[in-house]
């Protein structure tokens, strides 16, 4: 267990794009964090709005990088999107997708299928394939009146050369030939949180969530009472992170750097 501000914080809500790694990057020494926090008793969650990826992946990316973590322990906003669905459409059905192979596994796993012609959603998420014919046929069913649902509305994607479009940009990209808001299903929505709060058995003002964005990561965490940490390792600058107010509870340079202010040794 960790102390935060005189609060006992007994588990951790973790980003991962931003905070354990910046694309193929792990950021610190991740083993060595993870072996701490395991120590501390801390129990863990990660949840991210990277809808490219299914959860196995995740957990194979960790494990490239030297930490195992259980499968119940990851949270997408792709998984978030596909229970968004099955709560609607309870058979699933027909779907038209702007995403990957993360989104596209996620929806299978509810009996949602591709399908232009008459689909239930237009669901959109980060699409490195992206082409005009996607955004247009996307943009003509959300115009006939088909349902718009972003897995999340992350602008940007931190990588070791720096950000680059996100799903949001997307996202905007739709938004601005149909003047039409998308249904957001991730951060800052509290979805996902509330999952990972569920998983871990935990309140929300015993729970730190670390993230390294403030509109998604920090405003989904506030919302719902739990602690926060913001990295600077990530999409938010210095600046940007001490003009925010109110201020996340801890500002950190890093994963590594928040562990050691919650338990210092």
């Amino acid at each position: 267990m960790g102390l935060l501000n005189d609060r006992i914080i007994r588990g951790l809500i973790l980003d991962m794009d931003g905070v354990l790694w910046r694309d193929q990057q792990p950021i610190g020494d991740l083993p060595s964090i993870f072996l701490r926090i395991n120590h501390l008793g801390l129990r863990v969650t990660l949840a991210t709005n990277n809808a490219t990826l299914h959860a196995e992946k995740f957990q194979e990316k960790l494990s490239l990088f030297g930490v195992n973590i259980d499968l119940w322990q990851i949270i997408t906003s792709s998984q978030a999107t596909a229970e968004y669905l099955a709560r609607l459409y309870p058979s699933g059905g027909p779907v038209f997708i702007i995403g990957e192979e993360g989104l596209v596994n996620s929806l299978s796993e509810h009996h949602f299928y591709i399908d232009e012609t008459h689909p239930l959603a237009v669901v959109v998420g980060l699409d490195r394939n992206l082409t005009y014919k996607k955004l247009s046929k996307a943009t003509l069913l959300i115009r006939s009146g088909v349902p718009f649902i972003g897995t999340n509305p992350d602008r940007t994607l931190p990588t070791p050369e720096g950000l680059i479009p996100g799903s949001g940009s997307i996202l905007s990209a739709i938004e601005a030939a149909i003047d039409i808001k998308p249904i957001l299903i991730g951060k800052p929505a509290s979805k996902m949180y509330q999952i990972a709060l569920d998983r871990l058995g935990l309140l929300p003002d015993e729970t730190l969530v670390v993230g390294d964005r403030i509109e998604t990561d920090i405003v989904g965490a506030v919302t719902l009472g739990c602690r926060t940490a913001l990295v600077l390792s990530g999409a938010t600058s210095m600046e940007a992170a001490y003009s925010y107010s109110p201020p996340p509870d801890l500002i950190c340079t890093d994963l590594d750097h928040v562990i050691q202010s919650i338990h210092p040794s």
